[in-house]
């Protein structure tokens, strides 16, 4: 058998020398931690810093070095996010939130996704303010490597946002969109991941800069979504861009009760502030309409009549509807909260959405034919946006959903297979 070692070659001596005992120094330490060699033995007995054992034999007043990974350096966004300056308010209150200047390369984001009518978003923020119990863009602070939990708490000013809108219309926009064979233009969502008119517009106007530039243009298509009654501020730049472009509105009313509005949507506008707004708005000549959504199975499902009813009399042409949709960031906060404040609730949320992100499909064609039957009552508008897009129901998990275990609403006891799942495309 062939040695380990090479023989020795005939006439080759191999120098030898000694071989020093490698230091501590080759464990990996990171580089917020102090390097154990650099005072070794420097410290006399007793002194701070000093420790009796060794790596081998820990002690209770020598524990064994804790070895730490490196952090990875942030990149993109998320280095942007930690290098954001605070931003000034005139807020005093001790609930504010903390707010951010964030100096981002574009405003103007596109959006592939053949499951939502639009081609382009505007979020003239990150976070929202409004803290909604149910929101599903809590996901996006995890892009900056926040916890979701933060998402109404720290609040992301992006800066020069107006700038940038004017340069990126001139080169990304297009009058002829893909998704119409080229006979319509692209459609522009101003609203889809943060409240536009949350309180932080008051001071830093980043919505309505974007607005001013919007209206120097001709021939855009424009939606904006809000809870909030702030927009009337802006009817005299949302009438300049309706005279010159296709402008529609949405006011996201989720309940009419004063109370549970307060739960869900803590420090959003009255439901009766919105509808007021949508009011307001329509006599304006602009074109306004109401969003149900999320509806929430067994706590605002009850409602949608009345909401349809109510949209109608403040003057809104067109109404709609979807069952709560969770990412899970935003299942993280949100079925805590039902346990929490609807515990009757728990288990069926737990089941149906634990580890899926939509309500059973028998569920949602029930609302869906609820929501049709309402907007013939009502004489609703097709919504603008319908048909502009193929749709593209995913496949969902079926479960039953027992809607008596609070109030007696929509008693059912149905039991469904379960079916294969799908992750839903957001921008």
């Amino acid at each position: 058998m062939s040695p380990v070692l090479p023989l020795t070659v005939p006439g080759f001596t191999t120098r030898h020398r000694p071989v020093r005992r490698p230091a501590v120094r080759f464990l990996p330490f990171s580089p917020e931690m102090p390097d154990p060699t650099a005072e070794a033995g420097t410290r006399a007995p007793g002194t701070t810093g000093w420790c009796k054992g060794s790596l081998e034999t820990t002690t209770a007043d020598c524990p064994p070095p804790q070895l730490q990974t490196p952090r990875v350096p942030l990149v993109g966004i998320a280095r942007l996010a930690a290098n954001s300056p605070a931003a000034e308010t005139r807020r005093k209150s001790g609930e504010k939130p903390e707010y951010f200047m964030l100096p981002v390369k574009s405003i103007l984001n596109r959006c592939d996704s053949a499951r939502v009518p639009f081609d382009w978003t505007i979020n003239p923020y990150r976070g929202c303010e409004f803290g909604c119990k149910y929101c599903y863009a809590r996901y996006t602070h995890e892009y900056m490597e926040i916890d979701g939990g933060e998402f109404e708490r720290k609040i992301f000013v992006k800066k020069d946002a107006s700038v940038l809108l004017a340069s990126e219309i001139g080169r990304k926009y297009s009058y002829e969109s893909k998704a119409s064979g080229g006979t319509q233009a692209e459609h522009i969502a101003i609203g889809t991941a943060t409240d536009p008119y949350q309180p932080a517009e008051r001071e830093y106007g980043v919505t309505r800069a974007c607005l001013e530039e919007l209206a120097k243009r001709e021939g855009l298509s424009i939606s904006i979504v809000t809870k909030s009654n702030q927009i009337v501020r802006d009817i005299d730049v949302l009438r300049a861009i309706a005279e010159r472009s296709a402008l529609t509105v949405n006011m996201t009313v989720t309940t009419l009760r004063p109370r549970l509005a307060r739960l869900l949507e803590p420090r959003a506008p009255r439901p009766d502030l919105r509808l007021a707004a949508v009011k307001e708005l329509r006599a304006a000549g602009l074109n306004v309409g109401v969003s149900a959504s999320p509806l929430l199975p067994g706590i605002t499902d009850g409602e949608l009549e009345a909401l349809g009813g109510a949209s109608k009399e403040a003057g809104a042409q067109w109404f709609y509807s979807g069952v709560l949709f969770l990412m899970p960031a935003s299942a993280k906060e949100f079925l805590p909260f039902v346990r929490e404040k609807f515990p009757k609730l728990a288990k069926q949320y737990d089941q149906w959405y634990a580890k899926n992100g939509y309500a059973p499909e028998s569920y949602r064609k029930k609302i869906s034919e609820r929501v049709r039957k309402i907007r013939e009552k009502f004489g609703f508008a097709m919504r603008p946006w319908e048909g502009m897009r193929p749709a593209m129901p995913p496949a969902q998990m079926k479960l039953g959903w027992d809607a008596g275990a609070i109030s007696g609403e929509l008693r059912r006891e149905d039991t469904y297979d379960e079916t294969s799942k799908c992750r839903r495309g957001m921008e």
